[in-house]
């Protein structure tokens, strides 16, 4: 057996939730995923917030409840946190158009593919942190960081003064731009919530030099969000960070 397919049949059998755990904090996990999918439909639907700010406060949400929870509890809590979110994701995605939770997700110009870029940017979420995870441990939680907090706030800023608008790539075909300004955000954010990480999961002292490049980290992280593909940038912006936190800054799980 290679050593990357032990590392991955480690990672989930090191991290597989007792059933004690799943129905003691299942529960508290899809009640919570859904109240911040709740929170996000409420300000779609009665108050008139644009979806390209539901969908990345659903995102932050997400996001931000990983991060604690791998800080207070670890990586088995997390992985049982994941399934209750993709049941969320699941249902809202049944209920279609129209329901509140599919709205709050879904953009009015990924139409006719609105369920797509629900699913796409899932897996991409998915597969981002499980490769972190396995390739990199605890300092994972870089990624989250940069892709919940870097990634979350290109389109808010984007919508609200994105005046520069450029083109990115697609895989359905449905026209997209991102905006300068935007990018500009991702960069900025990106390097704060790289030193957050690095702070948070260091198990060494980190070099003051090193600190130093956490600008072109955020300008790298930046660059990365900027060239992939429309729903599919939460791969790269969980594994690439992750990788540079890593390998760039010495942090180590």
């Amino acid at each position: 057996m290679s050593p990357l397919l032990e590392r991955t049949v480690e990672f989930f059998t090191s991290n597989m939730p007792s059933p004690g755990t799943v129905l003691l904090w299942g529960p508290v996990g899809l009640l919570w995923a859904a109240l911040c999918l709740g929170i996000a439909a409420h300000c779609k639907t009665r108050r008139g917030v644009a979806t390209g700010y539901t969908r990345k406060l659903f995102h932050i949400l997400i996001f931000g409840s990983v991060t604690v929870i791998e800080c207070l509890f670890g990586t088995r809590h997390l992985c049982l946190f994941g399934g209750m979110t993709t049941l969320v994701i699941l249902f809202a995605i049944l209920r279609g158009d129209g329901h509140p939770l599919y709205e709050a997700m879904a953009r009015e110009n990924d139409a006719p593919h609105r369920t797509y870029f629900i699913v796409a940017p899932y897996f991409a979420t998915l597969v981002g942190g499980l490769a972190a995870n396995i390739l990199f441990g605890p300092v994972a939680i870089v990624g989250y960081l940069v892709a919940g907090l870097g990634d979350a706030v290109g389109e808010p800023v984007g919508v609200r003064w994105g005046n520069h608008r450029y083109r990115v790539p697609s895989l359905m075909g449905v026209s997209t731009t991102r905006s300068i300004e935007g990018s500009a955000a991702v960069a900025l954010v990106s390097a704060l919530a790289c030193l957050a990480g690095i702070l948070l999961s260091a198990s060494v002292d980190v070099p003051a030099g090193a600190l130093m490049w956490i600008p072109i980290f955020g300008a790298i992280c930046a660059g990365m969000e900027a060239i992939s593909p429309h729903g599919w940038d939460n791969l790269a912006m969980q594994l690439v960070p992750t990788w540079i936190a890593h390998a760039w800054f010495g942090v180590s799980a």
